[in-house]
């Protein structure tokens, strides 16, 4: 079964720091561009990294840029968003997505991003607040 699982989420104050993890089963995730998403309420799901299947090279929302980091073990069939410096606006459902045909940047920032990409993962809840 083709499945995305994410981790990390939680309770977290300004200024603190998550490492979200998500992992695959069922495929392997080297073949395949991945991105992290969030959505907070009430707003459209919006790209906020992303990494490519070939030569690693990376996106940042404008948003997060210098304060989180995406990376790839591919021996653990996993990514991570390392999130640092976290604000009140971070709070959202966080997402990751892979897709075998994406490219990198425009997985990040295509729209109605939720319909038009593979394999989505249930969602990991980050909430920062004092």
């Amino acid at each position: 079964q083709v499945q995305l699982v994410e981790s990390g989420g939680g309770l977290v104050q300004p200024g603190g720091s998550l490492r979200l993890s998500c992992t695959a089963s069922g495929f392997p995730l080297d073949y395949y561009a991945i991105g992290w998403f969030r959505q907070a309420p009430g707003k459209e799901r919006e790209g906020v990294s992303c990494i490519s299947k070939s030569d690693g090279s990376t996106y940042y929302a404008d948003s997060v840029k210098g304060r989180f980091t995406i990376s790839r073990d591919n021996a653990k069939n996993t990514v991570y968003l390392q999130m640092n410096s976290l604000k009140p606006e971070d709070t959202a459902v966080y997402y990751c997505a892979a897709d075998i045909w994406a490219t990198v940047p425009a997985m990040c920032v295509m729209p109605k991003v939720d319909r038009n990409l593979e394999v989505w993962g249930q969602g990991t809840l980050v909430t920062v607040s004092s």
